[in-house]
């Protein structure tokens, strides 16, 4: 809204004092348009990955209560409460780790690393010393180190974003542009009613904010501010596990 009110309140003293210009809207293309469009491109593309590797952490962890469940011969119910108690445990852990500050990372990933423990030892505990053969404990632990680096990827997505410099370079031209373009909004707005000379720079910040806002919203796929943003639902997780 401020911007929109500046490049207003722009264009009016341009009218006003008769300033008037021809600008290039390439310079808008080059300046804004293109690095905005790159750093959307560049959000949306991590979080599809991230979204895979979310879709593997969760895979790769039913299986291995699958895996308790069905290749050891009458389990203990125990065994069971185990495997989804650690299974939840860790899927929180990652939610509370994704969701916080980035200054909080060393903090929660301690207990995103101990979760991951606790399954080794379940493995080895309640899998391996229960006399599941020794190809099926390799596998399990196949699926507990892909899991692991399912996490890896989800935390460095969360960790490092698109390129900064960018970013600023094109904030900082979406804030000056509608204002310095009032000389062309004024120009235009010779052709057009005066009911309508402002509606150039209305829509003119529409678009450049909104195009921000946006890059800003997918910037972070997991911190919960944008619509697209990745849900963590470790309830709906565990229930598919009954």
């Amino acid at each position: 809204l401020l911007i929109t009110a500046l490049s207003i309140l722009s264009t009016w003293l341009c009218i006003r004092w008769d300033i008037r210009a021809n600008f290039p809207l390439t310079l808008i293309a080059t300046a804004v348009i293109f690095p905005i469009v790159f750093s959307i491109s560049g959000a949306y593309k991590r979080r599809e990955t991230a979204l895979a590797n979310y879709a593997q952490l969760k895979a790769l962890g039913q299986a291995l209560y699958l895996a308790a469940r069905d290749w050891l011969t009458d389990p203990p119910p125990s065994t069971l409460t185990r495997a989804r108690d650690s299974l939840g445990q860790l899927l929180a852990a990652v939610r509370v780790l994704l969701a916080a500050d980035a200054s909080h990372l060393r903090q929660h990933e301690a207990a995103v690393y101990a979760s991951f423990a606790e399954l080794s030892r379940f493995v080895r505990e309640e899998l391996r010393e229960r006399g599941l053969v020794a190809n099926e404990v390799s596998r399990c632990n196949q699926y507990l180190a892909r899991m692991m680096v399912a996490f890896e990827n989800c935390k460095h997505i969360y960790q490092y974003r698109t390129p900064r410099t960018l970013r600023a370079f094109s904030t900082v031209f979406i804030c000056l542009l509608p204002i310095l373009y009032g000389p062309y909004f004024a120009a235009a707005a010779a052709d057009y009613a005066p009911q309508v000379s402002y509606a150039m720079p209305v829509l003119f910040s529409l678009v450049l904010v909104s195009l921000h806002n946006i890059q800003n919203h997918l910037e972070n796929p997991f911190d919960g501010v944008g619509e697209d943003d990745i849900s963590i639902n470790v309830e709906a997780f565990l229930r598919r596990l009954d």
